[in-house]
């Protein structure tokens, strides 16, 4: 790594090679901040599955209880009264035949999508559109329901969806930075308590390896085993 001042700022800071728990991790990571925006805070989670067998792939819907800190746009994919039932609600878009073609011509500009079950056989046929951006809908995840108005706000309020990728790796970011030190700890408990009751009954021996919280342009801190157990 090549040493700027901000990277001799860190290690003075920071020591990377002890563990925190989550309130000192979170409270080294803010104070130790020296970029001109406001950094997110990330957490990684590596887990003792493997992610190619079905009855290990680790996926799942979180609601943070005070929110990513992040303006989340939403496109509902819906039928006639739904859409303003959307729209009522806080979605930034919605409808149906102007959404599917403005989709096929590459357009994906949103965070997440929201979709009726009646719109999914039509929606289902742009996947190699969606589905490489993670935006393909899903029952599991509370993205295909006729309650759009609920989901909307979920989403809105902080509801995020996070799946292990190939290397057996959850990652989400799970706050901003200028958050107050106590409400991130909220926000990272949380997620952990969610990923620990998700433990599949075919994972083998240690389930959660390791986990570290990180800043946007910031190290990334190692979590106490203490703390993930307590959770």
């Amino acid at each position: 790594m090549k040493k700027t001042k901000r990277n001799e700022h860190l290690i003075e800071k920071v020591d990377t090679s002890r563990e925190y728990t989550l309130n000192e991790a979170i409270t080294t990571l803010k104070s130790s901040s020296s970029v001109k925006f406001v950094e997110s805070l990330d957490c990684a989670i590596r887990l003792g599955v493997d992610p190619r067998h079905a009855d290990q792939m680790i996926r799942g819907t979180v609601s943070l209880p005070n929110g990513t800190g992040k303006n989340v746009t939403v496109l509902v994919i819906a039928k006639e009264s739904k859409v303003q039932e959307a729209l009522d609600a806080g979605a930034d878009f919605a409808g149906f035949e102007e959404f599917l073609e403005k989709i096929k011509s590459g357009w994906t500009a949103v965070d997440v999508v929201i979709a009726t079950p009646d719109s999914m056989s039509e929606l289902g046929k742009l996947g190699r559109i969606l589905g490489p951006k993670g935006l393909m809908p899903n029952p599991k995840s509370g993205t295909v329901t006729n309650d759009v108005a609920n989901a909307v706000k979920e989403v809105k309020a902080g509801k995020i969806e996070f799946r292990v990728d190939k290397t057996g790796i959850v990652h989400t970011t799970i706050g901003k930075l200028d958050f107050e030190i106590d409400k991130l700890t909220e926000n990272a408990k949380a997620f952990i308590t969610t990923i620990v009751k998700l433990k599949p009954s075919a994972a083998k021996g240690q389930y959660v390896k390791s986990l570290f919280l990180s800043s946007s342009m910031g190290p990334g801190l190692k979590i106490s085993r203490d703390e993930i157990t307590a959770e």
